[in-house]
């Protein structure tokens, strides 16, 4: 794509549906009792309070992938961004804003290991949704 504009658009929605799968695994991790058997303390409701702000933040950090220079291979492309969300909510959200310990530890031994899955789908997904997007045919990339 070569206009920025839209490619920031492209990575700003893609960041948003890859929101919309972190938020539907960890809320499926939770009803499931998965998160539960790892002894981590997340089982969110499925509210739009919960999900709204998700939805955003996940369109604010699908602007991650705007330079083109990351991996090729759209698995790592996703992993390494998604490494950003995740230090950012294991070393400031959760100790300093909810003050549940460095790491999220005070919600469980294995929540580092739980953000850091659950930020993955976050990553995979919106990789996957932008290489399709970014692969379909120029006459539907432009305005009209």
């Amino acid at each position: 794509m070569r206009n920025i504009f839209g490619w920031t658009s492209l990575c700003f929605t893609a960041g948003l549906v890859g929101g919309f799968a972190n938020s539907l695994a960890l809320w499926m991790a939770g009803q499931y009792g998965w998160t539960a058997a790892l002894g981590v303390n997340v089982a969110p409701s499925w509210t739009l309070a919960w999900l709204y702000p998700r939805l955003v933040w996940g369109g604010i950090w699908g602007l991650l992938f705007l330079p083109r220079w990351m991996a090729d291979s759209v698995f790592w492309r996703g992993v390494l961004a998604s490494l950003g969300p995740t230090l950012v909510q294991l070393l400031v959200v959760f100790p300093r804003q909810l003050d549940k310990g460095m790491w999220g530890r005070d919600l469980g031994e294995w929540t580092p290991v739980v953000v850091l899955v659950a930020n993955a789908v976050w990553g995979i997904v919106a990789a996957m949704w932008l290489s399709l997007a970014d692969d379909a045919p120029r006459g539907y990339s432009r305005l009209r």
